[in-house]
């Protein structure tokens, strides 16, 4: 059977795991009547949220267990694959009477933090980096749970392991002397969304975005994750100044800003000041708060932006340089390759021919 995977938001100031518990045995008493079967729950004591994991015919099943059973139903249910669980929620945790415990005894939560790291090999020799960003995921308990093109994304049970990790990747590849670029981000998130249908849906999302508009060799994270580590047994004793902490608010700019971007940088006349007009402030605003968030002026980030899509689109090889140079909103292929060359210190078409090679 399919299994699934849901969150109860529960509405009351005397909640406590023991009301849990007892619901999952009543959960249990009926079960077998909608052909449903409990596999494991998590608790998240402060922020009074349940995950439950549960097999079941369907969604329906699942969700009338509940109703019937006590009536807590659920916020939302997502079909989860048996791949996605294991990467994400299996690992690094225990439990029991079916209740999610972390291996040093407390109530595991279901947050997990992931990692976004995106990287770029302008010359085609650092390749053997990437094995030890693997190794160093491993040694950090960090679980690698996709890996399309220049990126690997990965999960953590620990924030502060993430943090650790993340800071050792950085390291590494500031070593790297020359023609190499990273970008790397931390969010922390639950499981399950309010609304959404994929596991860790917003946080994927998030880590994405700041992946896509922070500035290069920068370690950014969300205020979760900072506070989640500082509430671990192994936190590290970390020097802030080598992270952008990206605070709730702040996060809502960005995905408002991402939207803009993506919508605007195939425009050729798509400009700083487009940019401010649909965020809804002034110049000098859009200047001020861009440049704090990501570390770059307007202008600035729109031109950085075209050029790392256009790395993207130099490695399939399906176009011309004038095509990709057209499609991201350059003026002129002129103009793309000196400022390309400028930025990454190799020309587009060498860029090209080495990853046709």
């Amino acid at each position: 059977m399919p299994l699934y995977m849901d969150i109860h938001k529960v509405d009351s100031d005397d909640f406590t795991v023991e009301d849990v518990i007892k619901a999952h045995m009543e959960d249990m008493a009926v079960q077998e009547k909608f052909g449903v079967i409990q596999r494991k729950y998590w608790v998240n004591e402060p922020d009074k949220m349940v995950f439950c994991l549960m097999e079941g015919p369907n969604k329906e099943a699942c969700h009338k267990t509940h109703e019937e059973s006590h009536g807590m139903t659920a916020c939302n249910i997502i079909e989860v694959s048996d791949d996605e669980y294991n990467l994400f929620m299996a690992r690094g945790s225990t439990e029991e009477n079916d209740l999610a415990y972390k291996l040093d005894g407390e109530l595991d939560s279901g947050f997990r933090t992931i990692m976004l790291v995106s990287t770029s090999d302008l010359c085609g020799k650092y390749g053997h980096y990437i094995k030890e960003i693997h190794r160093l995921l491993k040694q950090y308990n960090g679980v690698i749970v996709l890996q399309p093109n220049d990126e690997i994304m990965a999960s953590f049970l620990l924030a502060s392991d993430a943090i650790l990790c993340a800071l050792a990747i950085a390291k590494l590849l500031k070593s790297i002397p020359d023609n190499f670029e990273y970008r790397l981000a931390l969010v922390s998130g639950n499981p399950v969304d309010q609304n959404g249908t994929d596991l860790f849906e917003d946080t994927k999302q998030k880590v994405k975005i700041l992946c896509q508009i922070g500035l290069s060799k920068v370690i950014y994270l969300d205020a979760t994750t900072k506070a989640l580590s500082s509430k671990e047994s192994n936190t590290p004793k970390v020097n802030h100044s080598d992270l952008k902490i990206v605070g709730n608010h702040d996060f809502s700019f960005c995905e408002k800003l991402s939207d803009i971007l993506n919508g605007g940088l195939s425009d050729p006349n798509f400009k700083s000041e487009d940019l401010g007009r649909q965020l809804g402030l002034s110049k000098a605003q859009t200047y001020r708060k861009i440049t704090a968030l990501t570390g770059m002026s307007p202008n600035t980030l729109i031109r950085e932006l075209r050029l790392r899509k256009s790395l993207k689109a130099l490695k399939t090889n399906h176009k011309t340089v004038a095509e990709i140079a057209y499609d991201l909103g350059f003026n002129s292929p002129t103009y793309f390759t000196r400022v390309f060359r400028n930025r990454y210190e190799v020309l587009p078409t060498s860029f090209a021919k080495l990853n046709a090679s």
